[in-house]
């Protein structure tokens, strides 16, 4: 990780690149790919009153740069905010990176053995039924149930245990397939 220290208006001592170097390092907890922070604290005065502002730069590898400025009257002050809003910006960035990207392996098996237990508790409640659709039809009550409900084609067992369908041409026929 490269670190650019920069002081525009104010020298930076000592103490204060110190407390910067030492707050850029509680961001690589995140495991961020972090390729470069550049640090600008300047001092500026509006309204006749000095106030220090600090910029912090963020390159990461793979994703869009975090960009954070803070103004407040101690320099100091303005450090630990802006690193306060950085080390939210990457904390976020990393519990939506890992949160959902991979189920464990521990819910996956407490999953399975759920899906066992249920199909175990299902299997004494099944019970066969048997279905009009595989009883053999004739194709004139077949014919005579498609006029009567409407529908455009019904799928049937004939008596030589074929499947056919019967369905409603455009012409207004009857067609079987």
């Amino acid at each position: 990780m490269n670190i650019s220290l920069t002081g525009r208006q104010l020298e930076l001592t000592e103490p204060i690149k110190a407390h910067m170097n030492t707050s850029i390092e509680t961001l690589s907890k995140y495991n961020m790919d972090i390729i470069s922070v550049n640090v600008v604290a300047s001092a500026q005065t509006k309204k006749g009153k000095e106030h220090s502002v600090v910029e912090f730069v963020i390159n990461l590898a793979h994703k869009n740069s975090v960009i954070i400025k803070q103004n407040d009257d101690d320099l100091y002050a303005a450090i630990d905010l802006a690193i306060a809003r950085a080390q939210k910006a990457l904390r976020r960035m990393h519990d939506k990176e890992v949160g959902h990207r991979v189920v464990g392996l521990n819910e996956i098996k407490s999953e399975t053995v759920n899906l066992k237990e249920e199909a175990e508790a299902n299997e004494d409640e099944i019970v066969p039924v048997e279905l009009d659709l595989y009883k053999p039809r004739e194709v004139e009550d077949v014919l005579n149930d498609l006029k009567e409900t409407g529908k455009l084609f019904e799928i049937f067992l004939d008596n030589e245990d074929k499947t056919r369908v019967l369905y409603k041409r455009n012409d207004g026929k009857f067609g079987l397939y």
